[in-house]
């Protein structure tokens, strides 16, 4: 508890060259018990009458609540917080991110990332008043700041102003960056580019959104693939891309089910209709992509399939069932994602097209590469090994209860999804 407690306190305290916090924010996750009654606490250095205090956010599912307190009690709170509610910590600094892995509090694992957050002086995201109280939302895009691609799409004049009229997507467009933005630590580093699959990439908002994202905001060397069936639409990109320079953006024309690849970083699909969203999570996974982003659409498939007399009450209104056999959908491809070794969270999402396909399905993978070179202040080496066959098992597990979940959900409704076309090596 010791070790823990000093990491905690150093993260806290720690003031940059202006004596100020160096700090921009704590975020604490991944639940011990699903009871809690929130589900994410995020703990941030913020500046009242002159002094330093802790504004501390606690997200429930329908409401969020703020708490202002001290450095002494944000050290406190924050050592409590991860022994009894939470087992993980995501801490961003000036200097780069700090992740605590802390299942067994007593014997923490630190995975530290420098400079992969943008200094906070460049990034647009982080302006100079990060320590106001009652400060504005601050956008990954800001409004009144150019920006080429949205300039070139006509969603900004070329002041920067966002159009009323498409202030939505605007909104929409930095809503995705911050998500991609909460994945950023599962993908490598590495020299080679990181490579992005964009199935059904449509317009392409988005697709543009993450090459800016990643290339110019933050300088990764990237090779960014959007895939769609329409000749107009693959046209229509690659012409925006020739002009605005992003040489590492190309657009294909293209089916999901028939595209091969050898591996990918990040595989995103947005509004892939029906089962197409099935074979890019199965290319996905066959590529072993750390990141994937997925927001199904026209989920038909089992509502053709499912029939069941318990349920016919409510089956016999097209909506209910519609929106059932939606929710079925997602529920077997999540279950589908762990077995394969994910992480998988769905989260709500509003569409650009603004439809009611609103939920996200957001699956990482830590590599294990990762976790055995970026692993700092371990403990040695026979006690590390014996903690990764310790994690290894714990994942087994955890693999095997999810295949099983999938089997007894699938056959207790008597459908055949797609997603079980998913071979999980």
């Amino acid at each position: 508890m010791d070790k823990l407690k000093e990491i905690i306190e150093n993260l806290i305290k720690s003031l940059n060259s202006s004596g100020e916090p160096s700090l921009i924010k704590l975020v604490f996750g991944d639940l011990r018990k699903k009871s809690l009654p929130y589900k994410k606490v995020t703990m941030r250095p913020v500046k009242i009458g002159g002094s330093f205090v802790f504004q501390t956010e606690y997200t429930y599912s329908n409401k969020v609540i703020h708490e202002n307190i001290s450095l002494d009690e944000a050290c406190e709170l924050a050592e409590a917080l991860i022994v009894r509610d939470f087992k993980q910590i995501n801490a961003f600094t000036e200097e780069g991110e700090t992740q605590i892995l802390a299942s067994r509090p007593d014997n923490p694992k630190i995975i530290e990332r420098k400079n992969k957050v943008v200094s906070v002086k460049k990034c647009s995201a982080c302006a100079s008043d990060r320590f106001s109280h009652n400060r504005n939302k601050k956008r990954i895009i800001p409004d009144g700041v150019p920006c080429d691609f949205l300039i070139r799409l006509g969603v900004m004049d070329k002041d920067g102003r966002v159009y009323k009229k498409h202030y939505a997507k605007y909104r929409q467009i930095n809503r995705y960056l911050e998500i991609v933005d909460d994945a950023l630590f599962y993908l490598p580093e590495t020299d080679r580019p990181l490579r992005i699959i964009d199935f059904g990439c449509g317009k392409a908002y988005l697709t543009f959104a993450l090459y800016y994202y990643l290339k110019v905001l933050h300088g990764r060397n990237v090779e960014i693939i959007g895939l769609d069936l329409k000749e107009n639409v693959i046209a229509f990109c690659s012409e925006v891309a020739r002009d605005l320079g992003y040489s590492e953006l190309k657009f294909l024309l293209g089916d999901i089910a028939d595209y091969t690849n050898d591996y990918a970083d990040m595989v995103v699909t947005l509004h892939a209709c029906d089962t197409a969203t099935d074979y890019a999570l199965i290319n996905a996974v066959s590529w072993n992509a750390p990141v994937i982003l997925s927001v199904p659409c026209c989920q038909h498939e089992l509502f053709k399939q499912i029939s069941d007399p318990l349920h016919e009450p409510m089956f016999k209104h097209g909506i209910l069932k519609d929106r059932f056999t939606e929710i079925l959908t997602d529920g077997l491809r999540a279950l589908k994602l762990e077995e394969a070794g994910y992480k998988v969270s769905l989260i709500e999402f509003t569409s650009l097209e603004h439809t009611a396909r609103n939920i996200m399905i957001r699956a990482v993978k830590d590599t294990s590469a990762k976790f055995s070179g970026d692993i700092a202040n371990g403990a040695n080496e026979e006690n590390a090994g014996a903690d990764i066959i310790k994690n290894e098992t714990a994942d087994a597990k955890r693999r095997e209860k999810a295949a099983r979940e999938y089997e007894a959900l699938r056959d207790f409704y008597k459908v055949s999804p797609t997603i079980d076309k998913l071979v999980i090596r």
